[in-house]
């Protein structure tokens, strides 16, 4: 095999010739990466992914005739490729960047404010960095928007708790945390799995996704959109309530102190991460104590990893996705890897264990199982 074929093989789109020829150029310098295709709208993209196929293709937003949005949803759902969404939209439209990761493209490149070709040198390396990662990525699913028609039948009655006893931090109100924890791929995910939770779920539930200050807050929204599920961002001093899904504002940490009160700092990443899993999940572990359940979805690196060990040494109960479905398997197998897991499962399979968990502690308020 020639050095050539064993390149990873770039689809660029984007609506302006100056545009590709500049990102032909970025993507042709690094060794690793070879530019087998151009297309200037959504349409021909769609057509080219198939023809061409290639192993991870660059996607612009705003485009005649069929725009990105429509190309990503057309491609993950015929012929599924990874796709980085590279567009001045993920600067200034995080709706439209949100729809396409939602969709299932697997990251995103902000475009410099004038886009000429000194500017775009300045996301050279974060664009060949993100289509190396994309290029690994093994896509698992087509492109559909949850579905939250799930029969009310669906939803059991909780079980009434015959006592009470106290957490790890003396709180006799008996209320479960969740902790969900993503990066790579979380966006689609969290689509998924969010709106399977029912209106009354009896825990409360924090979030934290490896995502930019400027989208959370749009993320939260459109989650909230798509869920019978209260969804907000989290807030300093609020405390956290059952029925309710907290996402961590992408510019801080957040901690839950007791009694289940939510703090957020800005201060230095942790581990190379703001916000850290690890830090939210080992405070979840210390105030809700057995009642604390740690869920690690897809995602490059280790993040949750430690949380995973605090939670479980702490009585509670850990998920990790299992490889079939995860985007990136980084996340779930450095978990694993502590042996601190105590179930593997398919995304579509972790509500219903959250689910069980939940209800069997306000059922068994005394012990865990």
């Amino acid at each position: 095999m020639s050095a050539a074929d064993k390149k990873i093989r770039v689809l660029v789109v984007d609506d302006s010739a100056f545009m590709r020829k500049v990102l032909h150029g970025i993507i042709s310098s690094d060794p690793e990466l070879q530019v087998i295709g151009e297309a200037r709208d959504g349409r021909e993209a769609v057509a080219l992914a198939q023809s061409l196929q290639p192993d991870v293709i660059t996607m612009d937003i705003m485009m005649p005739h069929v725009d990105g949005l429509q190309a990503i949803e057309l491609i993950m759902s015929q012929h599924p490729r990874p796709i980085v969404i590279v567009s001045s939209e993920s600067r200034e439209g995080a709706a439209s960047t949100l729809r396409g990761l939602e969709l299932g493209a697997i990251d995103f490149v902000s475009k410099p404010k004038s886009g000429v070709d000194l500017d775009m040198n300045q996301v050279r390396d974060e664009i060949t960095r993100k289509l190396r990662l994309a290029a690994k990525v093994r896509v698992v699913r087509t492109a559909t928007r949850p579905s939250v028609s799930i029969p009310a039948s669906a939803n059991p009655p909780r079980p009434k708790a015959e006592g009470a006893a106290t957490s790890a931090a003396g709180d006799s109100a008996r209320i479960p945390v969740v902790v969900i924890t993503a990066s790579t791929g979380g966006p689609a995910t969290l689509m998924r799995l969010v709106p399977k939770f029912r209106k009354d779920f009896p825990a409360a539930v924090l979030t934290v996704l490896h995502m930019p200050p400027a989208f959370t807050t749009q993320f939260s929204a459109q989650l909230g959109e798509s869920s019978r599920i209260r969804v907000k961002e989290a807030e300093d001093g609020e405390v956290a309530q059952p029925g309710t899904v907290y996402l961590c504002p992408g510019s801080h940490h957040m901690r839950l102190v007791a009694p289940r009160r939510i703090s957020l700092d800005d201060g230095p990443r942790i581990s190379g991460y703001r916000p850290c899993a690890n830090v939210t999940m080992e405070s979840v572990a210390a105030v809700a104590g057995n009642l604390a359940i740690g869920v690690v979805l897809t995602g490059m690196g280790n993040d949750g990893a430690e949380g995973a060990k605090a939670i479980k040494s702490a009585g509670g109960l850990v998920i990790a996705e299992d490889e079939s479905t995860a985007v990136i398997f980084g996340m779930p197998m450095e978990a694993i890897k502590t042996g601190m897991v105590s179930q593997v499962l398919p995304i579509d399979d972790i509500y219903p264990a959250l689910e069980n968990r939940v209800l069997s502690l306000a059922a068994y308020p005394v012990g865990v199982r």
